[in-house]
């Protein structure tokens, strides 16, 4: 087993060795807030872009929803009329960077976040380390009115007007610890700073600003290779995933009915290779859209008969969400 998915583990069971970890959580606790207080006095340089820039992100490792919440408002602010564009760090991804990230990006170009966010919505949008250099190449490219960050939350050379932050309710803060003897990468205060939207289950959300995630229907990610196009949820699965909080999809898998599932689950951003798809049986696999980004170009090469299908998802947003949204982008002077 590897270190990451070990650590992973041990968060997710809250196991009591973790306290061993508490001197360097406290060493992680010190540096990063010595290096936030820097730029909130003014020692670092904070960079604040010509047109309103919002976060979204977490404080929390690993995934809290945050992607299926970007695609949703980008959606809502197209609709809208407004003249949205995306950054993100292009975690995973190659580069060159900044790179601007097109339907024909690959996950191993831009990272596999940016290529399903760019192919569920067609935003413009830029990925690199420095979101300076980001910003800076999406308004030379594109006529862009508001800027949305796909996380960045704790980037502090970033100056924003406006921040979501994603929290997990079923998964929660854990032991409220900070790495490495917890998952949060900054306290639990950090929530009292920020709009916070709880992810949850339908109707079972204890705060207005809530959202959940809708499954949609899946579909062929290699339509070529399969006899039969309609989904079935009877027979046993194999269940890849490389997400942050694998059990979500799971979860997500049982609300379809599909309950007879191999589990595989690989640390979020995991790079696929072609054996990690090769098992000694004639089952289907099943796995998430943010996945299916990276192995569709595998499969490009590669004689691949066994069907795999995508299950995707959509997130749903309270009313209270996008009244707020629409009282916070009327303060950075942006109608909808």
């Amino acid at each position: 087993m590897a270190l990451a998915d070990f650590i992973q583990q041990a968060w997710n069971k809250q196991s009591k060795w973790l306290k061993l970890l508490r001197p360097m959580s406290a060493l992680y606790g010190y540096v990063s807030e010595r290096r936030k207080q820097q730029y909130l006095v003014g020692k670092k340089e904070t960079y604040t872009a010509p047109v309103p820039v919002m976060v979204i992100g977490n404080i929390t490792v690993g995934g809290s929803g945050k992607t299926p919440l970007l695609i949703q408002l980008v959606q809502y602010l197209q609709q809208k009329g407004v003249r949205v564009g995306v950054i993100s760090r292009g975690y995973g991804g190659k580069g060159p960077f900044p790179m601007c990230v097109t339907t024909e990006s690959t996950a191993q170009m831009v990272g596999d976040e940016p290529a399903l966010i760019v192919a569920r919505t067609q935003v413009p949008m830029v990925v690199g380390p420095n979101r300076k250099q980001d910003i800076e190449l999406l308004l030379s490219k594109y006529a862009v009115d508001f800027i949305l960050s796909d996380d960045g939350l704790q980037h502090w050379a970033l100056g924003r007007q406006i921040e979501w932050i994603v929290l997990d309710a079923k998964r929660g803060l854990g032991n409220e610890k900070l790495l490495p003897e917890g998952f949060l990468r900054e306290p639990k205060s950090r929530l009292n700073d920020s709009t916070v939207i709880e992810h949850s289950t339908f109707n079972d959300c204890e705060t207005a600003l809530n959202m959940h995630l809708a499954v949609g229907r899946p579909y062929l990610l290699n339509p070529n290779t399969a006899n039969n196009h309609n989904f079935s949820a009877s027979g046993c699965m194999h269940a890849v995933v490389g997400i942050g909080y694998p059990q979500r999809f799971y979860r997500s898998l049982s609300e379809i009915g599909v309950t007879d599932i191999i589990e595989h689950a690989f640390v979020d951003h995991h790079s696929y290779t072609i054996q990690d798809l090769q098992f000694n049986d004639d089952y289907p696999v099943i796995t998430t859209e943010k996945d299916a980004v990276k192995i569709k170009t595998l499969l490009k090469d590669q004689i691949f008969t066994r069907p795999i299908w995508v299950l995707p998802v959509n997130a749903v947003l309270s009313e209270p969400c996008y009244r707020l949204l629409k009282d916070q982008l009327a303060s950075v002077h942006i109608s909808i």
